[in-house]
C-alpha cells in the first residue's frame, strides 16, 4: 500500500468517525419522545414531528442496536439512549403472553398491530444481543434467547428449512404475509432470511450455543443452495415454502449488503470452509452489483431482467450498504476497482444524501434526480441503522 492510498484510507476513516457523530447527534436531539416515552414514530423530511404516529418494532430495535453498537465501538460515551430504547421495547413491544414482538404500538405504547412479522423479531434479537454486549445486562440476553426460541418453534420450516414469513399474535397462519405493500405475498423471502441470519450471528457473539450454530450454518446453506442465483450472482427475492423462486427482480442494495453479511456470519462461526466459499461469493456478488453503479458513483435501486427495466432511484440505505460491500470486496480481492467505487459512493452521499440543513440523510433521489422530499426522516423504515452501521463497519475495517 503506497503513501497516497494510506492517506486516502485515513481520510475515509476520519470522515466516517465524523459522520457517525452527526447521525447519532440527530437521533439524540430530534427523536426522543419526552411526553409518551421512547422515540417518535414519525418525523418529516423537514423535521416536523407527527406526535400521534404509531411506533414500529423495527425502528425501535434499530435505534437500540445503533446506540449500543456505537458504545461498543467507543464512539459513544453513554448508554442512555440505548437504555431508553431497551426499556421501551421491554415495556411495550415484547409480547409477554405469546412471545415475539408486536409490529407496531400506538403513540402511547399500547399494542396496535400485533402480528408476528419474523423480520421484526429478528431485528429485536439483533438489538438485544448488541445491548447485552454493551451493558452486560443478563436479562437482555435472556430476552434475545427467548425470541430466538420463538422463531425456532414457530417459524422454522422443519421439512424444507428456512423461516416462514409472518403469523398472527398467537403464531397462527395469516393470509397476508407481506412485510410491506411493495412485497409479494409469499411464504419465504430473501429479506427476512438475511436479517434472521444477521440476528442469529449477533446472538452467537453473545451466546455461542451449539444449536444456534447449527441454525446459522443452515441459513448459510439456504443462501448458497436456494437464495443466490449462481448464474447471475444475485439473490431471488421471494419463494414459496418449497423454495420455488417467485421473482426475477434484482435488488442491488440487498445483494451488496448480503455480500458482506454472509461472510461475516461464517467468520463469527470461524467456519473455514464457509469462509473460503463465501469470500468468493462476496466478490462475485459485488461484481454483479457493478451493473447497478451510476456514473455519479451511486447504486441504483432495482432491475427487472424480464422487463429490461431499471429503477434508477437512489435510496439512502442502498448507498450505505454499497460503501461497505464494495470495500469488503476490495479487502478480499485487492482489486482497486472496488475501493474506488466505495470512495465514489461516499462522495455521492456527501453531495446528495446528507441533509446539511436539517441533519441525517435524505431518503433518496427519484429516477429523474429530484429529491424524494415527501419521504420521512424518521419512520417505520427510516432508522439510524444502515448509515450508522456503514460508518462503524468502515471505522473497524480501516486499520489506520
Amino acid at each position: 500500500m503506497n503513501s497516497s492510498q494510506t492517506t486516502q484510507l485515513a481520510e475515509y476513516k476520519a470522515a466516517m468517525v465524523a459522520e457517525l457523530k452527526h447521525i447519532l447527534d440527530y437521533w439524540r436531539r430530534h427523536t426522543v419522545d419526552e411526553e409518551n416515552g421512547g422515540f417518535y414514530g414519525k418525523i418529516s423530511n423537514t423535521n416536523a414531528v407527527e406526535h400521534t404516529e404509531a411506533k414500529g418494532a423495527v425502528l425501535n430495535a434499530r435505534i437500540l442496536w445503533s446506540f449500543a453498537a456505537a458504545y461498543n465501538l467507543k464512539a459513544e460515551n453513554s448508554l442512555d439512549l440505548a437504555d431508553r430504547a431497551y426499556q421501551y421495547i421491554l415495556d411495550h413491544f415484547l409480547d409477554h403472553t405469546y412471545g415475539g414482538v408486536y409490529w407496531t404500538v400506538d403513540h402511547k405504547g399500547s399494542p396496535l398491530d400485533t402480528k408476528k412479522q419474523v423480520y421484526a423479531v429478528a431485528f429485536t434479537i439483533y438489538a438485544l444481543s448488541e445491548y447485552y454486549l454493551a451493558s452486560g445486562r443478563e436479562e437482555s440476553l435472556q430476552h434475545a434467547i427467548a425470541l430466538y426460541r420463538d422463531l425456532v418453534k414457530y417459524s422454522y420450516d422443519q421439512q424444507h428449512g428456512g423461516y416462514l414469513e409472518a403469523f398472527d399474535r398467537e403464531w397462527k397462519d395469516l393470509d397476508d404475509l407481506r412485510l410491506s405493500d411493495k412485497d409479494a405475498n409469499e411464504k419465504k423471502t430473501m429479506n427476512t432470511h438475511l436479517h434472521v441470519l444477521e440476528a442469529f450471528t449477533n446472538l452467537y457473539r453473545a451466546w455461542p450455543d451449539a444449536d444456534l450454530r447449527v441454525k446459522i450454518q443452515g441459513l448459510l446453506n439456504d443462501f448458497q443452495q436456494h437464495i443466490i442465483d449462481p448464474e447471475r450472482s444475485s439473490m431471488i427475492l421471494f419463494f414459496d415454502e418449497y423454495w420455488n423462486g417467485r421473482s426475477n427482480v434484482v435488488s442491488y442494495g440487498h445483494d451488496i449488503e448480503a455480500s458482506w453479511l454472509l461472510l461475516e456470519a461464517a467468520e463469527v462461526l470461524a467456519d473455514e470452509p464457509q469462509i473460503a466459499a463465501l469470500r468468493k461469493v462476496a466478490v462475485k456478488m459485488a461484481d454483479a452489483c457493478l451493473k447497478g453503479i451510476d456514473p455519479d458513483g451511486s447504486l441504483w435501486y432495482e432491475q427487472d431482467p424480464a422487463k429490461g427495466h431499471t429503477i434508477k432511484e437512489k435510496h439512502w440505505w442502498v448507498q450505505a450498504e454499497a460503501m461497505v460491500g464494495f470495500f469488503n470486496a476490495w479487502q478480499i480481492s485487492g482489486d482497486q476497482r472496488y475501493l474506488e467505487v466505495s470512495y465514489k459512493n461516499w462522495q455521492f452521499v456527501q453531495g446528495f444524501m446528507l441533509d446539511k440543513e436539517n441533519g441525517e440523510w435524505f431518503w433518496g433521489l427519484k429516477n429523474d434526480g429530484h429529491l424524494m422530499a415527501h419521504e420521512d426522516k424518521v419512520g417505520l423504515w427510516k432508522c439510524p441503522y444502515h448509515n450508522s452501521r456503514a460508518c462503524m463497519e468502515l471505522m473497524k475495517r480501516i486499520k489506520q
